[in-house]
């Protein structure tokens, strides 16, 4: 009896959904993120411990294969949602990844590009099953596949101008908070979007103006529109946020901060 059952378990097991398999691999990430993963500046930003993950490097290439071993057609048959946040954390963790190669020896991602050529566009893993970049997750899939902008406070470049890292990864489950949490906790970041009621200009991270189309396809048409709706977490105080629902402000864009995104001591 005992044997019989023994054997259904693990039959069970063997042909339990990849889902499952990647949700036991997400905690092993889980732990990376929440070790050397830290808020910063009020919970508005985040830094990493890029020393003591290359400590870890072995236990990150782990899930990386992980990630890597997921087929097209395991993906195409999960949701939405597992599908989203699968691309998001395959973004993040193969970023890390990819500054750990060169790290401590750089001061920004960009430094792992050339005259030619950038990091984005290095085709330096496997995902569903053809060698990728990161530029294929972000604008090839995540961008036109899922029409979110919110993905764009969610995947980390490394460098301090992006949204935070999460010290968590993003489930299928806790996706649509995760992401909420993201825009929110990037809009409220008054050094980087801020609305000066005597001039009426919203200063604004340049990843609106990179991605203003995403933000005006959910914004009714405009950049203004999306921000308008988003008043709330852009300014203080009701007079400020009436303006913006309005529209009487002038957009600027500030400067990117492409350094890299390590904890300091």
């Amino acid at each position: 009896m005992r044997l019989a059952l023994l054997l259904i378990l693990l039959s069970a097991a063997l042909w339990a959904p990849r889902g499952h398999a990647l949700d036991a691999r997400y905690q092993v990430y889980a732990g990376l993120l929440q070790r050397h993963v830290e808020w910063t500046r009020q919970g508005k930003a985040s830094a990493v411990d890029y020393a003591g993950l290359e400590a870890e490097r072995s236990r990150l290439q782990a899930v990386l294969a992980e990630f890597s071993a997921v087929s097209r057609a395991e993906f195409d048959g999960w949701s939405e949602r597992q599908q989203q946040a699968f691309l998001i954390n395959a973004y993040n963790a193969f970023t890390l990844e990819l500054v750990l190669g060169r790290y401590p020896a750089l001061k920004s991602i960009k430094d792992l590009g050339g005259l030619f050529s950038s990091p984005w566009k290095q085709k330096f893993f496997r995902l569903l099953g053809e060698e990728r970049t990161l530029d294929w997750i972000e604008h090839e899939m995540l961008r036109p596949r899922y029409q979110d902008p919110r993905i764009h406070f969610a995947i980390n470049c490394a460098s301090v101008g992006c949204p935070a890292l999460r010290p968590e990864p993003y489930r299928a489950e806790m996706l649509e908070a995760q992401l909420d949490d993201g825009q929110r906790r990037f809009l409220g970041d008054r050094s980087r979007n801020r609305f000066d009621t005597a001039s009426g200009v919203l200063r604004l991270s340049p990843i609106f103006k990179w991605f203003e189309e995403d933000f005006a396809l959910k914004g009714g048409g405009s950049l203004r529109g999306w921000l308008g709706a988003r008043a709330n977490q852009l300014a203080e105080g009701e007079p400020a946020r009436a303006r913006l629902r309005t529209a009487e402000f002038r957009i600027e864009f500030g400067d990117y901060d492409w350094s890299l995104n390590s904890l300091r001591p």
